[in-house]
């Protein structure tokens, strides 16, 4: 009973510990349960709210695809702006950013559609709008409108142009445009609406001596009878251009230009064009042959004929300073830069030789630009363009003796050409027959000449014209070809095949008969002139009669009018 007694009873504090961790774990249930609750309603109302906002995205999305409904009324970009900040310049509506158009005439300030690529909407592009003027397509830049020339540039978006009755107008750019830039001399597309300057444009009018060319393949061995000439020619320019340390050493520059002038016919144009070859073989780099025809700079608008000029030498310049020999050929120099105050009608050369004489006198810092003139009337050019410095070789190309002729004869009529055989059998070969054959021409044309034309002077004194004074290497050529289309219309009706003295005597006929040397009108001095034909006074000739097969009779062409 004692033990009994003496025993503690058990302690309560385990038990309350218990019920109180029960307690904590029921109640942080009820309170994760709670949340879960606020969870799900906020995820439910989320859920609704997505979807109404895809519904609303939807709605305006389709309300914007709506705005791309026809009609669509066209529309120019003029500039894009940005939204304006100051907010003392403009109230909130009208500060966003946007883009100024032309429609219907009117300038105006619109958006662009969101769901468009706004990158493309530039300065210059033609693009569609809708009922609310807001921009919904771009179809690109515009192409049409009135060619101006550049005459300056303001900064990189706005340009000087001038009109071709002389009027300067400025400008703006389009993107494009300003981003490459533009130099003064250029044709651009000015859309007069928009007052926009849209490309650059190349205008054939007329001017195909404005292109750049590559240089003939025409060397001086494809040149006969003009040895003496193009020993000259090639002294004095491919010496200077080939050995530039040796004329630097003696202070001597390389001539700025060469003139070759004669009677029409005589080589002057290919002279030129083996010129530019041969810098190009001597200097191993490609040359480039601007072949300028003189009547093609011509222009009825002032102005026009001087802007070509300098197109043509901006070309050399930009070609010969990346090292390429660049040859300027101006052919029938004398319709261009003739004496000023000599035009009967006019005196555009006025303006025209000045412009022509401040190019020259430009290129003497680029050694790659030489300039080559061709003229059948070296005595109507301004004495200011054949002075030293400008025009500094002068060659007269001749009429060809009877040499002369032979050995321009050889370049068309050779062992590579059908012969009878008629002529084969009467030579040892080929090349004798056809040396025989340039013979028949050659008497033909010299020892049998009789006289083609009498011209009498002011004093009455006749001068006899043969088809010596008349030969060239154009007549030569057109000689041997007439034969050849001869001998094939033989060989076609059943003949002998090959070429024979027969028709090359002809030829020889026909050409001087047919071949149009008698002026129809005009002053007889001039044709006289033209042609090279000076009586040994240098009386002026006021007649020309044709001596029809050595008789007096033929036809007489008297002065026109005062002349």
């Amino acid at each position: 009973m004692s033990d009994q007694a003496s025993t503690p009873p058990p302690s309560p504090e385990p038990r309350e510990s218990s019920s109180n961790e029960l307690a904590d774990v029921r109640s942080r249930n009820v309170e994760l349960s709670r949340r879960a609750e606020d969870l799900s309603r906020q995820n439910a109302r989320l859920v609704d709210a997505l979807r109404r906002s895809r519904e609303a995205i939807d709605g305006l999305r389709a309300s914007l695809e709506r705005d791309g409904d026809f009609p669509l009324t066209h529309a120019v970009v003029l500039a894009r702006h940005e939204a304006i900040t100051d907010r003392t310049r403009t109230i909130p509506g009208a500060a966003a950013a946007g883009v100024d158009i032309l429609h219907a005439g009117r300038t105006v300030r619109t958006s662009i559609s969101p769901l468009l690529e706004d990158e493309y909407v530039v300065p210059g592009a033609d693009v569609l709008v809708n009922e609310s003027l807001i921009v919904v397509a771009v179809l690109g830049r515009r192409e049409t409108g009135t060619v101006m020339t550049v005459a300056d540039t303001l900064g990189a978006d706005k340009i000087v142009v001038s009109t071709r009755t002389g009027e300067r107008l400025v400008v703006r750019a389009a993107t494009e445009l300003a981003r490459r830039g533009v130099r003064a001399g250029e044709l651009v597309v000015v859309d007069p609406k928009t007052d926009m300057a849209l490309s650059t444009v190349t205008v054939d009018s007329g001017t195909s001596g404005l292109q750049l060319a590559e240089v003939p393949q025409t060397t001086y061995q494809m040149i006969g009878g003009l040895d003496q000439q193009i020993t000259q020619v090639r002294d004095a320019i491919e010496l200077p251009f080939i050995h530039r340390e040796k004329f630097a050493a003696y202070g001597l520059e390389a001539p700025r230009g060469v003139l070759l002038y004669g009677p029409p016919g005589t080589g002057k144009t290919m002279i030129a064009q083996a010129v530019a070859h041969a810098l190009s073989e001597q200097t191993g780099s490609s040359a480039y042959f601007l072949n300028v025809k003189g009547p093609e700079l011509l222009d009825k608008f002032v102005g026009e004929t001087e802007r070509h000029i300098r197109l043509i030498f901006d070309q050399a310049r930009d070609q010969a300073a990346a090292g390429h020999p660049v040859v300027v050929f101006f052919d029938e120099m004398d319709a261009l830069f003739r004496t000023r105050g000599t035009g009967v009608s006019s005196d555009v050369e006025t303006t025209i030789v000045p412009q022509l004489l401040a190019e020259i006198d430009g290129v003497e810092k680029l050694s790659n630009v030489l300039v080559i003139g061709a003229t059948n009337r070296a005595d109507m050019l301004d004495p200011a363009v054949l002075r030293p410095g400008r025009l500094d070789v002068k060659v007269r190309i001749e009429r060809p003796d009877r040499a002369a002729t032979l050995d321009i004869l050889q370049r068309y009529l050779n062992e590579d050409t059908p012969i009878a055989r008629t002529e084969l059998t009467q030579h040892v070969d080929a090349a004798a027959a056809a040396a025989h054959l340039c013979e028949v021409v050659a008497h033909e044309i010299f020892d049998a000449d009789a006289p083609l034309f009498e011209c009498l002077d002011t004093d009455g004194q006749p001068h006899y014209i043969g088809r010596a004074q008349l030969i060239s290497g154009a007549v030569v050529k057109a000689i041997v070809d007439r034969a050849k289309r001869a001998a094939i219309k033989r060989e076609i009706n059943g003949g002998e095949t090959g070429l024979d003295a027969g028709p090359l005597r002809s030829a020889v006929q026909d050409e001087f008969t047919h071949s149009g040397h008698m002026p129809t009108q005009g002053s007889p001095d001039e044709w006289a002139r033209i042609l090279g034909l000076n009586t040994p006074t240098r009386t002026r000739i006021v007649s020309v009669r044709r001596l029809e097969n050595g008789e007096e009779n033929g036809e007489e062409t008297e002065p026109a009018g005062d002349q």
